[in-house]
């Protein structure tokens, strides 16, 4: 007799028991689960919300320039001899520079006031004579007399302009111009020498007149010289002048370095004038800050591996900073770099905190661990 074997649908169904059965003891095996793969946290850049000064200032450029310089003339005409000083001489008050000749111009100018002289002394010697034997009349004794002494001055006169002129140093300082060599006949009031006082130098800028008002004697200034490229120096306004030129509409005002390098006249400059400082505000990196859907500005700050988003309040813009009214505070972790695409609630893993890397080179998240049975998350 043969063994009869159950029709189809019964095997189909004790199968899926069976596979039911399986799976209900297998589920208590953690390993046979997969695991569930968490939300990719963004790399991100946070700084550290902060307080302190915020200067608000605006820019100029200007010059080195000299507040003491003397233009030394010629007293009189004749020819330069015995230059003593050359361009870039250190010299000391009262030291001469130059010379001007004298002695050969007016030579002949006292032998012909000697001979008038000697005429003139030989008339009132004869009038005398004569006048005392009553030949002449007493006034023309006094004629005479007032003759002879004429010609007498004249002739010291003479004397005293033939000796050479001397230029001198006012006070001390450095020769920045020679305007004549030896041998060059010059006029009167001809330009010969110019120094000036290396003490007296400073930064001269044209202040616009939008900016004028605003000024005072004392305002702080942070100047940038060409010539020491990376160096800040600290100064202050010491002259303003009292008027705006008539052609460009500025105010000159005179700048003093308070610890200066060693200065040319004609070196380039850049200042700052800081109108005002702020002792104790927030301000963020411009670059950190995101359009507001309702408009204005938002923030992404780094709270428990989430960024949440805020609304902020903004202020002035200084040099790439933006002050915050509202929205942040000293103490909040900013996200710098990385929020553009964030939303809010994201989650976000910090690479670099204020300037400094997190986690060695890691600027990626790090994968996360593929689950002991199972392949690597796609």
């Amino acid at each position: 007799m043969k063994a009869s074997h159950p029709p189809g649908h019964v095997l189909h169904a004790l199968g899926l028991a069976c596979l039911l059965a399986a799976g209900a003891c297998g589920s208590a095996d953690p390993v046979a689960e997969p695991a569930k793969v968490g939300e990719k946290a963004a790399p991100v850049r946070v700084e550290t919300v902060k307080r302190g000064p915020l200067a608000l200032t605006f820019a100029l450029t200007g010059s080195v320039e000299a507040g003491r310089i003397a233009q030394l003339a010629s007293p009189a005409e004749g020819p330069i001899c015995c230059t003593k000083v050359r361009e870039g001489d250190i010299v000391s008050k009262g030291q001469t520079l130059l010379k001007l000749g004298r002695r050969e111009g007016v030579a002949a100018l006292e032998t012909s006031l000697n001979e008038d002289l000697k005429k003139e002394e030989d008339n009132l010697t004869r009038t005398r004579r004569l006048v005392e034997i009553g030949a002449l009349p007493g006034e023309d004794l006094d004629i005479a007399t007032a003759a002879a002494l004429r010609a007498r001055a004249q002739l010291a006169k003479a004397q005293e302009t033939s000796q050479d002129y001397a230029v001198v140093a006012p006070w001390p300082g450095i020769v920045s111009k020679l305007k004549v060599r030896d041998g060059d006949f010059v006029a009167p009031r001809a330009p010969l020498v110019e120094i000036y006082d290396p003490t007296s130098l400073m930064v001269k800028v044209a202040v616009p007149e939008q900016e004028a008002a605003g000024l005072s004697l004392g305002m702080r200034a942070e100047i940038e010289l060409d010539a020491y490229p990376g160096q800040t120096y600290a100064g202050s306004i010491t002259r303003l002048y009292p008027y705006l030129d008539g052609h460009t509409r500025t105010r000159t005002t005179e700048i003093t370095l308070t610890d200066p390098p060693v200065l040319l006249p004609g070196m380039f400059a850049r200042v700052k004038l800081v109108k005002e400082t702020i002792a104790d505000a927030v301000t963020v990196p411009a670059y950190s800050l995101v359009a507001a859907p309702g408009g204005g500005y938002a923030a992404f700050v780094a709270q428990d591996g989430k960024a949440v988003q805020r609304t902020v309040q903004t202020g002035i813009e200084v040099e790439g900073r933006v002050r915050v009214l509202a929205g942040l505070e000293a103490g909040d972790r900013l996200i710098i770099a990385g929020q553009e695409k964030l939303k809010d609630g994201a989650a976000v893993k910090a690479v670099e905190v204020d300037g400094k890397k997190v986690g060695g080179e890691g600027a990626k998240p790090q994968a996360q661990p593929p689950v002991p049975g199972q392949g690597a998350p796609s």
